[in-house]
């Protein structure tokens, strides 16, 4: 697991704590016995579309899609030619009454990540056709670090927490330096 080099310099420590050392030997044994998702070079994607010194906004969503060839490592988007799922259809409608704006089907959103808009899942991996299967297991303690490391690091970035798992998220934010926009899961 390798992150981008602007994010290395805040979160290379994390990477070496006994938690994320057990994260790591978790998920050795996963991938031998079981299908994954994302790809294990795309983990870590969200990073790499999104360096530290772009990030402008932070979409949180909860854990990888868990449907075959869905997740690519950043939260609600699929690659190019996967179906829309429905969160994302929703988000879209959402977009096209308040701006106008038509997505054409489009679910990957690879150009909002090289943008600045940092696509983070609280749990960064999980098992096939398994939600949630990888949550507890050390993937929070490492996404509340990066949540906490924006808060103290940067100035004015947007906050979008969708549902009350990320709204719970707050509390990591320093509301007098961020802003933060909550609203119901687009589920």
């Amino acid at each position: 697991m390798k992150l981008e080099k602007s994010w290395n310099t805040y979160l290379s420590a994390e990477l070496e704590k006994d938690y994320m050392i057990s994260l790591k030997n978790f998920l050795t044994g996963e991938r031998q016995d079981y299908l994954v998702y994302p790809k294990e070079e795309e983990a870590f994607n969200s990073f790499h579309k999104t360096p530290f010194n772009k990030l402008k906004i932070v979409l949180l969503g909860q854990d990888p899609y868990h449907g075959e060839g869905q997740a690519h490592g950043l939260s609600f988007s699929v690659p190019e030619g996967i179906k829309t799922p429905p969160s994302l259809v929703n988000i879209f409608k959402e977009i096209e009454n308040d701006l106008n704006i038509k997505n054409h089907g489009k679910g990957d959103l690879t150009k909002w990540a090289e943008q600045g808009v940092l696509l983070l899942n609280s749990t960064l991996t999980v098992r096939k056709n398994m939600a949630g299967s990888h949550q507890n297991k050390g993937w929070e303690q490492f996404t509340d670090k990066v949540i906490s490391t924006i808060s103290s690091k940067k100035e004015s970035v947007i906050f979008l927490l969708w549902g009350k798992f990320a709204q719970n998220k707050q509390k990591l934010i320093d509301k007098s330096k961020h802003h933060i926009l909550m609203s119901s899961h687009p589920s």
